[in-house]
């Protein structure tokens, strides 16, 4: 890796990249995650794939307030990036991830897709 140069920001630092996409797909998340991270980056990932278990907490009852705080931060970590990567699997992309996809395009954040990395290095299409 001593000869691959690092992919850097506009003022020369590593770049920083924020990962979007679906919490079902934890195993992908993490595969890009460590890509990116030996390739130099600064990796913002999710920071939670499921809801923790806590001992007389009711999920339920703060479900909405949560993820909305949980939406607003996932919006900050956006704006904090140079890039956005999409975790997208087969192409999928969900309702928030929708959301995300239109607030960095917004701030004009560069969107990349791991289902077109995907293809472009496999060649594989979907089938008609």
């Amino acid at each position: 890796m001593e000869n691959q140069q690092t992919p850097q920001s506009a003022e020369g630092e590593a770049k920083v990249i924020t990962l979007c996409g679906s919490t079902k797909f934890e195993a992908e998340f993490a595969e890009v995650n460590e890509r990116l991270t030996l390739d130099g980056c600064v990796v913002i990932s999710l920071g939670m794939f499921r809801l923790p278990d806590l001992p007389d907490y009711d999920w339920t009852a703060d479900c909405s307030d949560l993820k909305g705080r949980l939406g607003a931060m996932h919006f900050q970590k956006i704006r904090m990036a140079d890039e956005v990567y999409m975790v997208d699997p087969g192409g999928y992309v969900g309702e928030s991830t929708r959301r995300e996809i239109a607030y960095a395009e917004s701030l004009g954040k560069p969107v990349r897709y791991l289902s077109r990395e995907r293809l472009a290095r496999t060649g594989d299409g979907p089938q008609e």
